[in-house]
């Protein structure tokens, strides 16, 4: 089963929104640097939208841009808006409930599995999306300076 690629690409567009400020990006442009599909994009930017890290602009000269300031934008606000709840989920289909790991399995991982999204949201937490950019200009100025 493939991972979801939902927050590295939307941790993607808010960092050129951010490296872009005061500038609305299209869908077109904003996927053309992710590397993926338009309507991949838009998907992403309603979820976005909705947990307010993203207003859009309509007509032209509209797009979408940060809805509040990068600095106020962390790693986890962007993975709570685009990932569903649940770092390893639990078997698609329950377990045989006649088989005795059947039927104990889920209230021995859960515990366990909550913990771990629980420290993976609070690292998460500790990161902002500006810290992000600083990170990119830092990484593109030493590409700069190795050519």
């Amino acid at each position: 089963m493939a991972a979801s690629t939902r927050f590295a690409v939307a941790t993607h567009l808010l960092a050129l929104m951010a490296a872009d400020r005061g500038r609305p990006l299209t869908s077109e442009a904003l996927a053309r640097s992710a590397g993926t599909n338009p309507a991949v994009v838009r998907r992403i930017l309603v979820a976005l939208g909705r947990a307010g890290l993203t207003a859009a602009q309509l007509g032209k000269g509209g797009g979408t841009e940060l809805a509040r300031g990068p600095k106020k934008i962390t790693l986890a606000d962007i993975y709570r808006a685009v990932e569903e709840p649940g770092l390893v989920p639990l078997h698609r289909s329950p377990p045989d409930p006649a088989c005795p790991v059947g039927r104990a399995i889920g209230p021995a991982l859960t515990p366990v599995l909550a913990a771990a999204e629980a420290a993976f949201l609070r690292s998460l937490e500790g990161v902002t999306l500006k810290h992000i950019v600083r990170e990119i200009a830092a990484a593109n100025a030493a590409a700069k300076t190795a050519a």
